[in-house]
């Protein structure tokens, strides 16, 4: 069973938010031995940009179309990418919220990875259709204010909002949240804030079933990943 840690921090030791995400993995690995943890650190991490060679692949693609040998090394680095996403049976991203929503670095990800004909395709009637189905997905997030289902700002919430919408278009719908907040009102409610998503994070990794999947079928090598006809 493997799992993919999408890190979309740039606190590293101080991440108030990888504090919990640590405690989720470590409740996890003493549940499962077979777990196997890859990390991609978004922030350390040199991102293939979509422009350029990689837009004019991307509307090709979208195009029905095969990409020609001009923009093929440029595209496979967008590959490599997918294939590396596609490869883990649960995803963790761990994220804190920036200005009601996601660091830039993990949208740049996601408008890496999500490429039509790879994480979903459009069917004859023009329809979106999934691709990335039976994973599963685990965010934990950190916010300096109460954006809570209760909270006169849970409107402002675009970060929970967006993640299930985006990941859910290309078929990941077993979502669970954990949402540290808020934590930049006082000391006290920081440290309730934290103590209660550790709790948290341990007992979804306990006591939640993480059976994994086959990884989709010639997404073991980028050499070999091929684009479903859209």
């Amino acid at each position: 069973m493997k799992l993919l840690h999408i890190i979309a921090t740039p606190r590293e030791h101080e991440s108030n938010t990888l504090k919990v995400a640590n405690a989720f993995l470590d409740s996890l690995r003493a549940k499962h031995t077979d777990l196997r943890v890859d990390v991609i650190d978004l922030f350390n991490q040199d991102l293939s940009a979509v422009a350029g060679d990689n837009i004019d692949s991307k509307y090709t693609l979208m195009a029905g179309q095969p990409i020609d040998k001009q923009h093929k090394e440029a595209w496979a680095q967008i590959e490599v990418l997918i294939t590396h996403f596609l490869s883990a049976d649960i995803y963790l991203i761990s994220t804190p919220m920036w200005n009601f929503s996601i660091p830039y670095v993990l949208k740049y990800y996601i408008d890496s990875i999500v490429q039509p004909g790879y994480l979903y395709k459009y069917n004859e009637q023009g329809q979106p259709v999934p691709l990335t189905l039976g994973k599963k997905m685990v965010c934990i997030t950190s916010r300096g204010g109460d954006y809570s289902e209760h909270s006169p700002f849970h409107a402002y919430d675009f970060q929970e909002t967006y993640l299930r919408a985006i990941f859910g278009f290309v078929g990941i719908t077993d979502m669970q949240f954990i949402n540290a907040q808020p934590m930049d009102v006082t000391l006290e409610l920081r440290q309730a804030a934290i103590a209660s998503a550790l709790e948290k994070a341990r007992d979804l990794a306990t006591n939640s079933e993480w059976q994994a999947v086959q990884p989709v079928a010639g997404t073991e090598n980028p050499a070999e990943l091929k684009p479903h006809r859209l």
